[in-house]
């Protein structure tokens, strides 16, 4: 396996669960990630949120950890990679209102790179423009948004993943194994033990 070079885009509030967990996995499978968020340099952390499923009509949020950036947003070109991840939680909020953003994620959909999203990720995905005729996944709420864009919002277990073409989606955090199992196979990663 050659190793792929992935970018993850954050912000603050990101959810803590869904920014450690895929970039941990990517790299323990070998590959290299740089994580970045707008106006922030490497060295430099973003605060992530723990969001609970605890029988309320929607998600509780606890405070997570400081996730440190590797990587200056300001030198992030889709060209230098081969994939992008985009976590979700209330980081997309604010993220798919920054023009270099989305920009950037186009570059991503327009190169037909791999494009990992989790949770509120979708919302980013939205914006950029890219979801005419997908079919993604997404945090429930995020349906209209997924609809409004012209997609189609697939109504998946919590738990599961689903592929469109360079698009892996998930509902929520609950997904990881399966939404980056979908992803590794997108990217075309071989793990031989």
């Amino acid at each position: 396996m050659s190793a792929k070079k992935i970018l993850m885009i954050v912000g603050d509030f990101a959810e803590d669960y869904e920014t450690m967990v895929p970039f941990q996995t990517l790299l323990a499978v070998g590959h290299n990630v740089d994580t970045v968020c707008p106006d922030k340099k490497a060295g430099e952390t973003v605060s992530t949120a723990i969001h609970d499923f605890e029988g309320d009509q929607t998600y509780t949020e606890k405070p997570g950890h400081k996730f440190a950036l590797n990587a200056d947003f300001s030198s992030a070109r889709a060209d230098n990679y081969d994939a992008l991840v985009i976590p979700g939680g209330r980081a997309p909020e604010y993220l798919r209102l920054n023009e270099d953003v989305i920009r950037l994620v186009r570059d991503f959909n327009d190169a037909d790179k791999p494009i990992a999203a989790v949770c509120h990720g979708a919302q980013l995905l939205a914006a950029a423009d890219i979801l005419k005729d997908r079919r993604v996944s997404a945090y429930p709420a995020c349906a209209p948004e997924v609809k409004m864009a012209g997609g189609t919002y697939a109504e998946i277990d919590i738990d599961d993943a689903c592929v469109d073409g360079n698009l892996v989606t998930a509902p929520a955090w609950p997904a990881h194994p399966k939404w980056m199992a979908a992803f590794l196979r997108v990217l075309g990663t071989e793990i031989k033990l």
